[in-house]
């Protein structure tokens, strides 16, 4: 048990080392260009993804100067549309309230990236489909084979696969690493964080 720490971690290394930086500079340009023409960030995901669409809405908002929102922090309204309508369009509905248009964009933080197939994240595969239909370009942080997202992506950073027993721990690490690294990429960038700050 004492070598598990070393394996994990020589398997983050070996992922970050594959990681396709030219898809992380085309998100990066993406975001930029959702700011310039003054639309909206949407952050959709699922479990630990939706704790991470909470957090990433701050850095967007704050350091980004991104008008940027995550459907599950809204815990009342995902209940009861979950309740009332089903899980499968609770981020549709959501997106369709708030006029989801072409200026706008969807982020989304997934393990998989939806399959409609195997009926994983349908939620976020039909969200899809509303951006795709009003032409707002969908953007992913995604694992395994990217799923749904990576199929409808106009940028996708896909999170490896070094070791099929630790796909979602590395696939949601990961996801943080990267959209941290989009947050302070000098092209999305516009406030400076507290400590860096500090003189």
């Amino acid at each position: 048990m004492s070598g598990f720490a070393q394996q994990f971690l020589a398997e983050t290394l070996q992922a970050v080392q594959q990681l396709d930086a030219a898809q992380i500079e085309a998100t990066a340009v993406e975001l930029a260009a959702v700011r310039e023409r003054g639309g909206r960030l949407f952050i959709l995901g699922v479990g630990g993804s939706a704790g991470h669409a909470g957090h990433a809405v701050n850095d967007f908002r704050k350091l980004c100067g991104i008008e940027t929102y995550a459907p599950t922090d809204n815990v009342s309204e995902l209940t009861a549309r979950t309740n009332d309508e089903g899980w499968e369009t609770t981020f549709a509905a959501w997106l369709q309230v708030s006029r989801l248009s072409a200026k706008d964009a969807l982020l989304i933080f997934s393990v998989g990236g939806g399959n409609r197939e195997k009926n994983v994240s349908p939620n976020l595969v039909r969200a899809i489909e509303l951006a795709q239909k009003v032409g707002a370009p969908v953007l992913g942080i995604v694992g395994r084979d990217g799923g749904f997202t990576k199929k409808a992506a106009k940028a996708c950073v896909l999170i490896p696969t070094v070791n099929p027993e630790h796909v979602t721990p590395h696939t949601e690490g990961l996801c943080a690493v990267v959209w941290h690294l989009l947050v302070s990429h000098p092209t999305v960038k516009q406030s400076a964080t507290k400590w860096e700050s500090l003189k």
